[in-house]
């Protein structure tokens, strides 16, 4: 499928919504899981692209892993009993896959190599490569160790600690680092300027590793091993929730409900956003699931306004930009974004993306160095975009083009990364 032709939504969306696995806790169960050396059975898991490759990374270091439909089963070796690959291991488009397996891989005792699709191969891992050399790992890459293909080299002592202070937040850098600390000499401080999402902290909590958390200071000291617990049941992606959230919101006479979305206060700022925006959005059946909570979401149309994005809560909606870019082109007023210059190094330049696609069915958007300023009160006229390959601007596309006279994606089977279900969810809400 290299285009999709959305057509628009002329009679609301209506019905419910159940929301595939988060992708973040989905490569972490994975990674932990095959650091015990007990069964771990994951329910719910995300069998998207992205995860998928983090499957294929840690069977590849020799985890057993089976898919039996309905769950997942994670058999692994041990805190120290991953092998060396028998060859390169490709990482897809996945970032979290190669950053988070830089650390785990980091202070281990033999070779690994990496590469990546094209994306992937422009995406900095300078930024976690910094502070894992740090430590005293050996990691080699093109472009100055800042680019794909990386290889690790093989460690001979135990890494070193670190007092690491985030020069931007990024969960990946951070739980790179932590990873990396299980197998340090001592422990390990990450001091963060605005807290960024925090599953690795709470999975690695439940898996026995002794990290602790004080405000935005997290600690974590050496691990003899991780001790699993028997199943991990993984809420749904409230990134993936995120499109419903506003399609609902700006759709005339939509009602639907979402339902087993995470609510990680984390990663909630599209809630938050919304909610400021004027958005119709209940939360029911509230819950903890695995650590982590969960409801049910109950949105409907509501008129919506303009608001104001600032850096401090960017890292907790961070890859909502693209679709609150919708609703802000709707909504009454000015909505301002700032201090998201990190969307610029994302499977795309999300900002530049979102200026050149967008203005193709709307007008008042204009391109900020750190975000966008988006005039609201327009209707979205029929048009041709490009995803540029980016599965968050191909749903974000989708969105728009069922609130305004249809729209036609390219490259539109990017939505695979994270959400294969994504067309055929929208489909049915038509109904």
């Amino acid at each position: 499928m290299a285009d999709k032709i959305i057509e628009a939504v002329n009679t609301g969306l209506h019905g419910e919504v159940t929301i595939p696995g988060d992708k973040s806790i989905s490569h972490r169960s994975v990674m932990f899981a095959g650091l015990c050396n007990t069964p771990v059975r994951i329910v719910n898991f995300l069998r998207a692209q992205d995860c998928m490759s983090t499957v294929k990374c840690m069977q590849s270091l020799g985890i057993d892993i089976k898919d039996n439909g309905t769950d997942i089963v994670v058999c692994g070796n041990g805190l120290h009993g991953l092998k060396e690959p028998q060859k390169i291991i490709d990482a897809g488009n996945s970032g979290t896959t190669l950053r988070l397996m830089m650390g785990i891989l980091a202070g281990q005792k033999f070779v690994t190599t990496f590469c990546g699709d094209d994306s992937l191969s422009r995406r900095p891992m300078g930024r976690v490569i910094l502070p894992l050399m740090q430590m005293g790992a050996q990691i080699v890459g093109r472009n100055k160790n800042t680019l794909l293909p990386i290889t690790i080299v093989p460690q001979s002592d135990d890494l070193q600690a670190i007092t690491y202070k985030m020069p931007m937040a990024s969960a990946q850098v951070k739980s790179a680092v932590l990873l990396a600390g299980l197998f340090a000499k001592d422990t390990t401080t990450i001091i963060e300027t605005y807290p960024s999402r925090d599953h690795t902290e709470r999975m690695l909590k439940a898996f026995g590793a002794d990290i602790e958390v004080l405000d935005n200071i997290i600690k974590i000291r050496p691990a003899e091993k991780l001790t699993a617990p028997d199943s991990i049941e993984i809420p749904g992606d409230i990134s993936s929730a995120a499109y419903w959230l506003v399609a609902a919101s700006i759709i005339k006479d939509s009602d639907i409900f979402i339902k087993n979305v995470g609510m990680n206060p984390t990663r909630t700022g599209i809630i938050d956003v919304l909610k400021d925006m004027g958005a119709d959005i209940g939360l029911v059946n509230e819950r903890t699931a695995s650590g982590e909570p969960v409801a049910d979401l109950h949105v409907r149309y509501a008129k919506l306004h303009g608001t104001q994005i600032e850096a401090e809560i960017i890292p907790r909606l961070v890859d909502e930009i693209p679709v609150i870019a919708v609703a802000a082109a709707v909504a009454d007023g000015v909505t301002t974004i700032s201090g998201a210059q990190e969307l610029r190094v994302k499977e795309s330049d999300r900002l530049k993306v979102i200026y050149n696609e967008f203005s193709k069915f709307t007008a008042g958007i204009v391109e900020k160095e750190d975000g966008l300023i988006i005039t609201g009160n327009n209707t979205f006229k029929n048009a041709s975009c490009d995803s540029c390959d980016d599965h968050r601007i191909a749903m974000s596309l989708a969105v728009a083009g069922a609130a305004g006279a249809g729209i036609n994606i390219k490259q539109a089977q990017c939505v695979n990364i994270s959400y294969p279900e994504f067309y055929a969810t929208l489909d049915n809400l038509k109904k």
